[in-house]
Protein backbone atom coordinates (compact mmCIF):
# COMPACT_ATOMS: atom_id res chain seq x y z
CA UNK A 1 0.00 0.00 0.00
CA UNK A 2 1.33 3.36 -0.19
CA UNK A 3 2.27 5.75 2.04
CA UNK A 4 -0.37 7.15 4.35
CA UNK A 5 -0.97 10.82 2.29
CA UNK A 6 -2.95 13.80 4.45
CA UNK A 7 -6.20 12.66 5.29
CA UNK A 8 -5.50 8.84 5.35
CA UNK A 9 -4.83 9.05 9.83
CA UNK A 10 -8.94 10.55 9.84
CA UNK A 11 -10.15 7.34 8.76
CA UNK A 12 -12.66 5.19 10.69
CA UNK A 13 -10.82 2.01 12.40
CA UNK A 14 -12.85 -0.08 10.53
CA UNK A 15 -11.02 1.14 7.21
CA UNK A 16 -8.12 1.81 8.54
CA UNK A 17 -8.28 -2.15 9.72
CA UNK A 18 -9.01 -3.05 5.93
CA UNK A 19 -6.62 -1.24 4.54
CA UNK A 20 -3.69 -2.60 6.67
CA UNK A 21 -5.25 -6.23 4.97
CA UNK A 22 -3.70 -5.04 1.77
CA UNK A 23 -0.33 -3.44 2.99
CA UNK A 24 1.89 -6.47 1.03
CA UNK A 25 5.46 -6.23 0.55
CA UNK A 26 5.71 -8.78 -2.20
CA UNK A 27 4.65 -8.51 -6.10
CA UNK A 28 1.15 -7.91 -5.79
CA UNK A 29 -1.99 -7.29 -8.53
CA UNK A 30 -3.45 -3.81 -8.06
CA UNK A 31 -7.29 -3.78 -8.28
CA UNK A 32 -7.95 -0.51 -7.31
CA UNK A 33 -8.97 1.91 -4.19
CA UNK A 34 -10.59 0.98 -1.06
CA UNK A 35 -14.48 2.21 -0.96
CA UNK A 36 -15.93 3.28 2.52
CA UNK A 37 -19.23 4.63 3.03
CA UNK A 38 -19.66 5.75 0.00
CA UNK A 39 -16.39 7.28 -0.55
CA UNK A 40 -13.33 5.96 -2.95
CA UNK A 41 -9.83 6.43 -0.60
CA UNK A 42 -7.37 6.18 -3.36
CA UNK A 43 -4.96 5.55 -0.67
CA UNK A 44 -5.97 2.85 0.58
CA UNK A 45 -5.01 0.18 -2.36
CA UNK A 46 -6.33 -3.16 -2.49
CA UNK A 47 -4.22 -5.75 -3.96
CA UNK A 48 -3.56 -9.52 -4.75
CA UNK A 49 -0.82 -11.12 -3.76
CA UNK A 50 0.91 -12.71 -6.86
CA UNK A 51 2.03 -15.85 -5.59
CA UNK A 52 -1.27 -16.46 -4.07
CA UNK A 53 -2.95 -16.40 -7.77
CA UNK A 54 -2.33 -20.16 -7.62
CA UNK A 55 -4.87 -20.45 -4.93
CA UNK A 56 -7.95 -20.27 -7.27
CA UNK A 57 -10.64 -17.03 -7.43
CA UNK A 58 -14.19 -15.97 -8.19
CA UNK A 59 -15.15 -13.59 -10.26
CA UNK A 60 -18.70 -12.99 -10.17
CA UNK A 61 -21.31 -10.31 -10.90
CA UNK A 62 -24.73 -10.00 -12.45
CA UNK A 63 -24.42 -9.09 -16.42
CA UNK A 64 -23.31 -5.59 -17.33
CA UNK A 65 -21.81 -4.82 -13.98
CA UNK A 66 -17.94 -5.54 -15.34
CA UNK A 67 -16.40 -9.12 -15.13
CA UNK A 68 -14.98 -8.77 -18.24
CA UNK A 69 -13.00 -5.49 -17.50
CA UNK A 70 -11.71 -7.52 -14.20
CA UNK A 71 -10.48 -10.09 -15.97
CA UNK A 72 -8.36 -7.73 -18.88
CA UNK A 73 -7.34 -5.68 -15.69
CA UNK A 74 -5.93 -9.36 -13.62
CA UNK A 75 -4.55 -10.78 -16.89
CA UNK A 76 -2.51 -7.39 -18.02
CA UNK A 77 -0.89 -7.93 -14.72
CA UNK A 78 -0.37 -11.31 -14.80
CA UNK A 79 1.19 -10.85 -18.66
CA UNK A 80 3.22 -7.60 -17.43
CA UNK A 81 5.21 -10.01 -14.21
CA UNK A 82 5.78 -12.40 -16.57
CA UNK A 83 2.68 -15.32 -15.80
CA UNK A 84 0.79 -16.71 -18.74
CA UNK A 85 -2.96 -16.01 -19.20
CA UNK A 86 -5.97 -18.21 -20.85
CA UNK A 87 -8.76 -16.18 -21.12
CA UNK A 88 -12.00 -18.08 -22.84
CA UNK A 89 -13.87 -14.83 -24.89
CA UNK A 90 -17.20 -15.91 -24.78
CA UNK A 91 -18.93 -12.30 -26.32
CA UNK A 92 -15.60 -11.77 -28.51
CA UNK A 93 -14.58 -8.42 -27.17
CA UNK A 94 -10.92 -9.86 -25.09
CA UNK A 95 -9.20 -9.46 -28.29
CA UNK A 96 -8.77 -5.75 -27.36
CA UNK A 97 -5.65 -6.80 -24.64
CA UNK A 98 -3.56 -7.27 -27.49
CA UNK A 99 -4.29 -3.15 -28.76
CA UNK A 100 -3.55 -0.34 -26.91
CA UNK A 101 -6.28 1.30 -24.74
CA UNK A 102 -8.25 4.27 -25.83
CA UNK A 103 -7.46 7.63 -23.58
CA UNK A 104 -10.56 9.64 -22.88
CA UNK A 105 -12.45 11.18 -19.86
CA UNK A 106 -14.08 8.31 -18.59
CA UNK A 107 -10.60 6.25 -18.32
CA UNK A 108 -8.98 9.42 -17.05
CA UNK A 109 -12.05 10.02 -14.21
CA UNK A 110 -11.29 6.29 -13.35
CA UNK A 111 -7.33 6.39 -13.07
CA UNK A 112 -7.38 9.49 -11.10
CA UNK A 113 -9.60 8.60 -8.75
CA UNK A 114 -8.17 5.66 -7.73
CA UNK A 115 -4.47 6.90 -8.16
CA UNK A 116 -3.65 4.88 -11.37
CA UNK A 117 -0.64 5.95 -13.59
CA UNK A 118 -3.11 4.84 -16.55
CA UNK A 119 -0.88 4.64 -19.77
CA UNK A 120 -2.10 2.94 -23.20
CA UNK A 121 -0.60 -0.87 -23.13
CA UNK A 122 -1.01 -3.96 -25.75
CA UNK A 123 0.17 -7.04 -24.42
CA UNK A 124 1.18 -10.27 -26.73
CA UNK A 125 -1.51 -12.27 -27.34
CA UNK A 126 -2.27 -15.48 -29.37
CA UNK A 127 -5.78 -16.14 -30.86
CA UNK A 128 -7.71 -19.73 -30.65
CA UNK A 129 -11.10 -20.84 -32.10
CA UNK A 130 -12.38 -23.86 -31.06
CA UNK A 131 -12.91 -26.63 -33.70
CA UNK A 132 -11.67 -23.33 -35.95
CA UNK A 133 -15.26 -21.89 -36.10
CA UNK A 134 -13.80 -18.57 -35.67
CA UNK A 135 -10.76 -16.18 -36.51
CA UNK A 136 -8.40 -17.96 -34.24
CA UNK A 137 -6.05 -21.08 -34.28
CA UNK A 138 -7.91 -24.36 -34.60
CA UNK A 139 -8.24 -26.10 -30.97
CA UNK A 140 -9.08 -29.61 -31.96
CA UNK A 141 -8.88 -32.94 -29.34
CA UNK A 142 -8.86 -36.55 -30.37
CA UNK A 143 -11.72 -38.42 -28.94
CA UNK A 144 -8.90 -40.67 -27.05
CA UNK A 145 -7.55 -37.78 -25.25
CA UNK A 146 -11.01 -35.85 -24.80
CA UNK A 147 -11.63 -39.24 -22.68
CA UNK A 148 -15.12 -41.13 -22.13
CA UNK A 149 -16.39 -38.88 -18.91
CA UNK A 150 -15.87 -35.46 -20.58
CA UNK A 151 -17.55 -36.89 -23.70
CA UNK A 152 -20.60 -38.07 -21.82
CA UNK A 153 -21.39 -34.38 -20.54
CA UNK A 154 -21.52 -33.47 -23.74
CA UNK A 155 -23.27 -35.68 -25.20
CA UNK A 156 -25.26 -35.87 -22.07
CA UNK A 157 -25.41 -39.61 -21.03
CA UNK A 158 -26.73 -40.34 -17.85
CA UNK A 159 -24.63 -42.18 -15.29
CA UNK A 160 -25.20 -45.82 -16.30
CA UNK A 161 -24.10 -44.58 -20.47
CA UNK A 162 -21.16 -42.84 -19.07
CA UNK A 163 -20.08 -46.04 -17.45
CA UNK A 164 -20.30 -47.55 -20.93
CA UNK A 165 -18.99 -45.29 -22.54
CA UNK A 166 -15.58 -46.19 -20.26
CA UNK A 167 -16.17 -49.61 -21.21
CA UNK A 168 -16.11 -48.78 -25.36
CA UNK A 169 -13.20 -47.01 -24.64
CA UNK A 170 -11.16 -49.37 -22.83
CA UNK A 171 -12.00 -51.47 -25.70
CA UNK A 172 -10.65 -49.31 -27.99
CA UNK A 173 -7.48 -48.77 -26.16
CA UNK A 174 -6.92 -52.52 -25.88
CA UNK A 175 -7.90 -53.78 -29.60
CA UNK A 176 -5.43 -50.69 -30.44
CA UNK A 177 -8.27 -48.84 -32.26
CA UNK A 178 -7.21 -44.78 -32.07
CA UNK A 179 -10.10 -42.46 -31.83
CA UNK A 180 -8.99 -39.53 -33.43
CA UNK A 181 -12.23 -37.99 -34.26
CA UNK A 182 -16.09 -39.12 -34.23
CA UNK A 183 -16.43 -41.08 -36.69
CA UNK A 184 -14.00 -43.59 -35.45
CA UNK A 185 -16.05 -43.37 -31.98
CA UNK A 186 -18.92 -43.87 -33.84
CA UNK A 187 -17.58 -47.00 -35.81
CA UNK A 188 -16.36 -48.54 -32.80
CA UNK A 189 -19.82 -48.25 -31.51
CA UNK A 190 -21.23 -49.71 -34.43
CA UNK A 191 -19.07 -52.56 -34.81
CA UNK A 192 -19.68 -53.65 -31.30
CA UNK A 193 -23.57 -53.39 -31.51
CA UNK A 194 -23.74 -55.83 -34.72
CA UNK A 195 -24.14 -59.38 -35.39
CA UNK A 196 -20.41 -59.38 -35.89
CA UNK A 197 -19.41 -57.50 -32.79
CA UNK A 198 -21.62 -58.70 -30.26
CA UNK A 199 -19.82 -61.32 -29.50
CA UNK A 200 -17.32 -58.79 -28.33
CA UNK A 201 -19.34 -57.10 -25.38
CA UNK A 202 -18.86 -60.36 -23.89
CA UNK A 203 -15.59 -59.76 -22.96
CA UNK A 204 -15.81 -55.92 -21.82
CA UNK A 205 -19.13 -57.30 -19.10
CA UNK A 206 -21.83 -54.76 -18.14
CA UNK A 207 -22.13 -53.30 -21.71
CA UNK A 208 -25.50 -54.48 -23.09
CA UNK A 209 -26.24 -53.69 -26.53
CA UNK A 210 -29.75 -51.52 -25.47
CA UNK A 211 -27.03 -49.12 -23.82
CA UNK A 212 -24.54 -48.97 -26.52
CA UNK A 213 -27.31 -48.30 -28.91
CA UNK A 214 -28.20 -45.46 -27.11
CA UNK A 215 -24.68 -44.23 -27.08
CA UNK A 216 -24.24 -44.55 -30.65
CA UNK A 217 -27.71 -42.58 -31.23
CA UNK A 218 -26.19 -40.17 -29.22
CA UNK A 219 -22.88 -39.68 -31.09
CA UNK A 220 -24.75 -39.68 -34.58
CA UNK A 221 -27.05 -36.72 -33.72
CA UNK A 222 -24.13 -35.22 -32.12
CA UNK A 223 -22.08 -35.29 -35.32
CA UNK A 224 -25.09 -33.91 -37.30
CA UNK A 225 -25.45 -31.47 -35.24
CA UNK A 226 -21.99 -30.18 -36.83
CA UNK A 227 -20.13 -31.67 -33.64
CA UNK A 228 -17.12 -33.15 -35.81
CA UNK A 229 -14.94 -30.38 -36.24
CA UNK A 230 -13.84 -29.97 -32.62
CA UNK A 231 -12.30 -33.89 -32.69
CA UNK A 232 -9.78 -34.68 -34.42
CA UNK A 233 -5.91 -33.67 -35.47
CA UNK A 234 -3.69 -32.40 -35.29
CA UNK A 235 -4.54 -32.40 -31.76
CA UNK A 236 -3.91 -29.05 -29.55
CA UNK A 237 -0.69 -29.23 -27.15
CA UNK A 238 -1.69 -27.09 -24.32
CA UNK A 239 2.47 -26.61 -23.70
CA UNK A 240 1.13 -23.82 -25.94
CA UNK A 241 -0.44 -22.11 -23.30
CA UNK A 242 2.49 -21.59 -20.84
CA UNK A 243 4.74 -19.93 -23.24
CA UNK A 244 6.02 -16.14 -22.52
CA UNK A 245 6.75 -13.51 -25.30
CA UNK A 246 10.60 -12.38 -26.33
CA UNK A 247 10.02 -9.24 -23.69
CA UNK A 248 9.53 -11.79 -20.85
CA UNK A 249 6.04 -10.87 -20.84
CA UNK A 250 3.93 -13.66 -20.20
CA UNK A 251 1.54 -14.70 -23.21
CA UNK A 252 -2.08 -14.04 -23.08
CA UNK A 253 -4.11 -17.11 -25.02
CA UNK A 254 -7.49 -15.96 -26.23
CA UNK A 255 -9.99 -18.85 -26.97
CA UNK A 256 -12.79 -17.20 -29.06
CA UNK A 257 -16.11 -18.99 -28.49
CA UNK A 258 -18.40 -16.58 -29.98
CA UNK A 259 -18.99 -18.40 -32.65
CA UNK A 260 -19.99 -21.73 -30.93
CA UNK A 261 -21.74 -19.63 -27.84
CA UNK A 262 -24.97 -21.44 -29.10
CA UNK A 263 -23.35 -25.09 -27.87
CA UNK A 264 -22.13 -24.04 -23.88
CA UNK A 265 -22.40 -27.40 -23.07
CA UNK A 266 -19.48 -28.25 -25.73
CA UNK A 267 -17.00 -25.45 -25.08
CA UNK A 268 -17.57 -25.25 -21.49
CA UNK A 269 -16.56 -29.32 -21.14
CA UNK A 270 -13.41 -28.55 -24.06
CA UNK A 271 -12.56 -25.87 -21.32
CA UNK A 272 -12.37 -28.38 -18.52
CA UNK A 273 -10.59 -30.68 -21.38
CA UNK A 274 -7.85 -27.75 -21.76
CA UNK A 275 -7.70 -28.00 -17.99
CA UNK A 276 -7.48 -31.61 -17.49
CA UNK A 277 -4.60 -31.94 -19.89
CA UNK A 278 -2.48 -29.60 -18.31
CA UNK A 279 -3.35 -31.47 -14.78
CA UNK A 280 -1.85 -34.68 -15.65
CA UNK A 281 0.55 -33.29 -17.88
CA UNK A 282 2.97 -30.89 -15.44
CA UNK A 283 4.69 -31.86 -13.10
CA UNK A 284 4.73 -31.01 -9.54
CA UNK A 285 6.05 -27.81 -8.39
CA UNK A 286 4.37 -26.95 -5.01
CA UNK A 287 4.33 -23.44 -3.97
CA UNK A 288 5.93 -20.88 -5.99
CA UNK A 289 6.60 -17.19 -6.14
CA UNK A 290 4.85 -17.01 -9.45
CA UNK A 291 2.24 -19.12 -11.00
CA UNK A 292 2.71 -20.98 -14.50
CA UNK A 293 -0.23 -20.25 -15.67
CA UNK A 294 -3.35 -18.13 -14.86
CA UNK A 295 -6.73 -19.97 -16.31
CA UNK A 296 -10.33 -17.86 -16.59
CA UNK A 297 -12.98 -19.99 -16.69
CA UNK A 298 -16.02 -17.96 -17.98
CA UNK A 299 -19.68 -19.17 -18.09
CA UNK A 300 -18.57 -21.48 -15.10
CA UNK A 301 -22.21 -21.95 -14.18
CA UNK A 302 -22.08 -24.01 -17.83
CA UNK A 303 -19.97 -26.66 -16.57
CA UNK A 304 -21.72 -27.72 -13.67
CA UNK A 305 -25.33 -27.59 -14.95
CA UNK A 306 -26.10 -31.26 -15.14
CA UNK A 307 -23.30 -32.66 -14.32
CA UNK A 308 -23.18 -36.11 -12.71
CA UNK A 309 -21.30 -37.01 -9.41
CA UNK A 310 -18.49 -38.59 -11.05
CA UNK A 311 -17.80 -35.53 -13.11
CA UNK A 312 -18.16 -33.47 -10.64
CA UNK A 313 -15.35 -35.61 -8.19
CA UNK A 314 -13.21 -35.49 -10.70
CA UNK A 315 -13.45 -31.73 -11.40
CA UNK A 316 -12.94 -30.93 -7.71
CA UNK A 317 -10.08 -32.93 -7.43
CA UNK A 318 -8.96 -31.68 -10.30
CA UNK A 319 -8.64 -28.13 -8.73
CA UNK A 320 -7.53 -29.04 -5.71
CA UNK A 321 -4.62 -30.61 -7.09
CA UNK A 322 -3.49 -28.28 -10.16
CA UNK A 323 -2.14 -25.52 -7.52
CA UNK A 324 0.11 -27.48 -6.46
CA UNK A 325 1.68 -27.42 -10.45
CA UNK A 326 1.58 -23.50 -10.56
CA UNK A 327 -2.19 -23.36 -12.43
CA UNK A 328 -4.28 -20.90 -10.78
CA UNK A 329 -7.84 -21.10 -12.02
CA UNK A 330 -10.23 -18.32 -11.77
CA UNK A 331 -14.01 -19.21 -12.49
CA UNK A 332 -15.85 -16.88 -13.59
CA UNK A 333 -19.94 -16.72 -13.30
CA UNK A 334 -23.10 -14.05 -12.10
CA UNK A 335 -23.29 -15.98 -8.34
CA UNK A 336 -21.43 -17.59 -5.90
CA UNK A 337 -23.89 -20.18 -5.79
CA UNK A 338 -23.49 -21.30 -9.47
CA UNK A 339 -20.05 -23.24 -8.01
CA UNK A 340 -20.40 -26.26 -6.15
CA UNK A 341 -19.54 -25.47 -2.27
CA UNK A 342 -16.37 -28.55 -2.71
CA UNK A 343 -15.29 -26.45 -5.63
CA UNK A 344 -15.67 -22.85 -4.22
CA UNK A 345 -14.50 -23.79 -0.84
CA UNK A 346 -10.92 -24.23 -2.64
CA UNK A 347 -11.33 -20.02 -4.55
CA UNK A 348 -9.72 -18.05 -1.68
CA UNK A 349 -9.53 -15.07 -4.34
CA UNK A 350 -13.19 -13.68 -4.71
CA UNK A 351 -14.19 -10.57 -6.78
CA UNK A 352 -17.61 -10.13 -6.53
CA UNK A 353 -19.53 -7.37 -8.61
CA UNK A 354 -23.26 -6.09 -7.54
CA UNK A 355 -26.17 -8.28 -7.95
CA UNK A 356 -29.59 -7.90 -8.86
CA UNK A 357 -32.36 -8.54 -6.06
CA UNK A 358 -35.61 -8.22 -8.48
CA UNK A 359 -37.21 -11.40 -7.87
CA UNK A 360 -37.54 -13.75 -4.85
CA UNK A 361 -34.93 -15.62 -6.54
CA UNK A 362 -32.61 -13.14 -6.72
CA UNK A 363 -32.90 -12.10 -3.07
CA UNK A 364 -32.11 -15.76 -2.42
CA UNK A 365 -29.23 -15.39 -4.68
CA UNK A 366 -28.07 -12.46 -2.54
CA UNK A 367 -28.68 -13.57 0.87
CA UNK A 368 -26.57 -17.18 -0.19
CA UNK A 369 -23.65 -15.11 -1.39
CA UNK A 370 -23.61 -13.19 1.38
CA UNK A 371 -23.21 -16.40 3.71
CA UNK A 372 -19.89 -17.55 1.59
CA UNK A 373 -17.99 -14.62 2.70
CA UNK A 374 -16.22 -13.88 6.07
CA UNK A 375 -17.58 -11.50 8.63
CA UNK A 376 -17.57 -7.91 7.38
CA UNK A 377 -17.98 -4.34 8.30
CA UNK A 378 -20.03 -4.03 5.60
CA UNK A 379 -23.64 -4.74 5.12
CA UNK A 380 -23.00 -6.90 1.98
CA UNK A 381 -26.74 -7.07 1.35
CA UNK A 382 -26.97 -3.14 1.13
CA UNK A 383 -23.94 -3.26 -0.23
CA UNK A 384 -23.84 -5.18 -3.19
CA UNK A 385 -27.12 -4.19 -4.54
CA UNK A 386 -25.64 -0.52 -4.51
CA UNK A 387 -22.23 -1.17 -6.25
CA UNK A 388 -21.60 0.74 -9.64
CA UNK A 389 -20.31 -0.47 -12.86
CA UNK A 390 -16.36 -1.31 -12.09
CA UNK A 391 -16.76 -1.53 -8.55
CA UNK A 392 -16.42 -5.38 -6.65
CA UNK A 393 -16.56 -6.58 -3.49
CA UNK A 394 -13.06 -7.86 -3.12
CA UNK A 395 -11.45 -10.47 -0.48
CA UNK A 396 -8.23 -12.48 -1.15
CA UNK A 397 -5.42 -14.54 0.56
CA UNK A 398 -2.69 -12.60 2.17
CA UNK A 399 1.12 -13.46 1.38
CA UNK A 400 0.91 -15.67 4.50
CA UNK A 401 -2.50 -18.00 2.82
CA UNK A 402 -5.17 -16.17 5.36
CA UNK A 403 -8.03 -13.87 4.25
CA UNK A 404 -7.72 -10.65 3.84
CA UNK A 405 -10.91 -8.22 5.25
CA UNK A 406 -13.77 -7.99 3.03
CA UNK A 407 -13.20 -4.60 1.18
CA UNK A 408 -15.37 -2.85 -1.11
CA UNK A 409 -13.54 -1.60 -4.67
CA UNK A 410 -13.05 1.18 -7.00
CA UNK A 411 -11.60 -1.19 -9.59
CA UNK A 412 -8.26 0.14 -12.16
CA UNK A 413 -8.91 0.59 -15.86
CA UNK A 414 -7.71 -2.07 -18.18
CA UNK A 415 -5.00 -0.23 -20.23
CA UNK A 416 -5.83 -2.30 -23.30
CA UNK A 417 -8.41 -1.99 -25.26
CA UNK A 418 -12.13 -2.52 -23.64
CA UNK A 419 -13.54 -3.98 -26.72
CA UNK A 420 -12.53 -6.48 -29.85
CA UNK A 421 -9.61 -5.12 -32.19
CA UNK A 422 -10.42 -5.11 -35.94
CA UNK A 423 -11.18 -8.56 -37.61
CA UNK A 424 -8.73 -8.19 -40.09
CA UNK A 425 -5.78 -7.21 -37.74
CA UNK A 426 -7.31 -10.38 -35.78
CA UNK A 427 -6.95 -12.49 -39.18
CA UNK A 428 -3.41 -11.05 -39.65
CA UNK A 429 -2.49 -11.44 -36.31
CA UNK A 430 -3.39 -15.24 -36.44
CA UNK A 431 -2.00 -15.94 -40.04
CA UNK A 432 1.21 -14.64 -38.71
CA UNK A 433 1.59 -16.16 -35.68
CA UNK A 434 4.84 -19.48 -35.60
CA UNK A 435 1.53 -21.95 -34.62
CA UNK A 436 -0.26 -21.27 -37.38
CA UNK A 437 1.10 -23.50 -39.78
CA UNK A 438 1.08 -26.55 -37.00
CA UNK A 439 -3.22 -26.88 -36.77
CA UNK A 440 -4.32 -24.88 -39.27
CA UNK A 441 -5.09 -27.68 -41.55
CA UNK A 442 -7.05 -30.67 -39.53
CA UNK A 443 -5.45 -34.37 -40.86
CA UNK A 444 -7.32 -37.36 -40.78
CA UNK A 445 -4.69 -40.21 -40.87
CA UNK A 446 -5.41 -43.87 -40.88
CA UNK A 447 -7.80 -44.67 -36.86
CA UNK A 448 -10.47 -46.99 -35.89
CA UNK A 449 -12.89 -46.04 -38.58
CA UNK A 450 -10.56 -46.88 -41.18
CA UNK A 451 -9.20 -50.04 -39.48
CA UNK A 452 -12.62 -51.80 -39.11
CA UNK A 453 -13.77 -50.61 -42.71
CA UNK A 454 -10.83 -52.71 -44.19
CA UNK A 455 -10.99 -55.45 -41.78
CA UNK A 456 -12.27 -57.79 -44.11
CA UNK A 457 -12.75 -61.21 -42.30
CA UNK A 458 -10.36 -60.11 -39.94
CA UNK A 459 -11.39 -59.06 -36.40
CA UNK A 460 -10.34 -56.79 -34.36
CA UNK A 461 -7.65 -59.01 -32.32
CA UNK A 462 -6.00 -59.55 -35.96
CA UNK A 463 -5.64 -56.34 -36.64
CA UNK A 464 -4.04 -55.13 -33.33
CA UNK A 465 0.02 -55.04 -33.04
CA UNK A 466 1.32 -56.44 -29.92
CA UNK A 467 0.81 -54.56 -26.64
CA UNK A 468 2.77 -54.31 -23.57
CA UNK A 469 0.80 -54.73 -19.94
CA UNK A 470 0.85 -51.87 -17.62
CA UNK A 471 -0.16 -51.84 -13.86
CA UNK A 472 -3.41 -50.89 -12.69
CA UNK A 473 -4.47 -47.11 -12.55
CA UNK A 474 -7.05 -46.39 -9.89
CA UNK A 475 -7.92 -43.67 -11.56
CA UNK A 476 -9.29 -45.19 -14.83
CA UNK A 477 -11.28 -47.77 -11.82
CA UNK A 478 -12.92 -44.78 -9.91
CA UNK A 479 -13.88 -42.38 -12.80
CA UNK A 480 -13.94 -43.84 -15.84
CA UNK A 481 -15.20 -47.48 -15.44
CA UNK A 482 -15.59 -48.27 -11.78
CA UNK A 483 -14.58 -51.65 -12.12
CA UNK A 484 -11.28 -53.13 -10.34
CA UNK A 485 -10.22 -55.45 -13.53
CA UNK A 486 -8.93 -52.70 -15.98
CA UNK A 487 -5.38 -51.80 -16.67
CA UNK A 488 -3.74 -49.03 -18.61
CA UNK A 489 -2.78 -50.31 -22.01
CA UNK A 490 0.02 -49.58 -24.46
CA UNK A 491 -0.54 -49.90 -28.37
CA UNK A 492 1.06 -49.73 -31.65
CA UNK A 493 0.38 -46.38 -33.46
CA UNK A 494 1.20 -46.75 -37.58
CA UNK A 495 5.44 -46.93 -37.25
CA UNK A 496 5.55 -45.37 -33.79
CA UNK A 497 6.89 -48.01 -31.09
CA UNK A 498 3.46 -47.36 -28.79
CA UNK A 499 1.83 -44.53 -27.03
CA UNK A 500 0.78 -44.95 -23.32
CA UNK A 501 -2.88 -44.84 -22.67
CA UNK A 502 -3.17 -43.85 -19.01
CA UNK A 503 -5.98 -42.38 -18.43
CA UNK A 504 -6.53 -39.53 -15.18
CA UNK A 505 -9.21 -38.33 -13.24
CA UNK A 506 -11.26 -37.54 -16.16
CA UNK A 507 -10.74 -40.63 -18.16
CA UNK A 508 -8.32 -38.41 -20.65
CA UNK A 509 -5.28 -39.68 -21.53
CA UNK A 510 -1.96 -38.82 -21.30
CA UNK A 511 0.15 -38.16 -24.11
CA UNK A 512 4.04 -39.37 -24.49
CA UNK A 513 6.21 -35.42 -25.32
Amino acid sequence: MPEAQSGSAALPQEALEIAAGYAFGGPALDLGALLWDGVCLPDAQVRIPLPMLNRHGLVAGATGTGKTKTLQLIAEQLSAQGVPVFLADIKGDVSGISAPGARNEKVQARAAEVHQQWEATGFPAEFYALGGIGHGIPVRATVTSFGPLLLSKVLQLNRTQEQSLGLIFHYADQKGLELVDLKDLRAVVAFLTSDEGKGELKNIGGLSTATAGVILRSLTAFEAEGMADFFGEPEFDTVELLRTADDGRGLVSVLELAAVQDRPRLFSTFLMWLLADLFHDLPEVGDVDRPKLVFFFDEAHLLFNGASKAFLDSLTQTVRLIRSKGVGVFFVTQTAKDVPADVLAQLGNRVQHALRAFTPDDQKALKATVKTFPDSAYDLEELLTGLGTGEAVVTVLSEKGAPTPVAATRLRAPESLMGPVDAGALDSAVRSSSLYGRYAQAVDRESAYEKLGSRGAKGPDEMTAPRRSHEEDPSVVEQVVGSGVFKSLARSLGTQIGREITRSVFGTARRRR
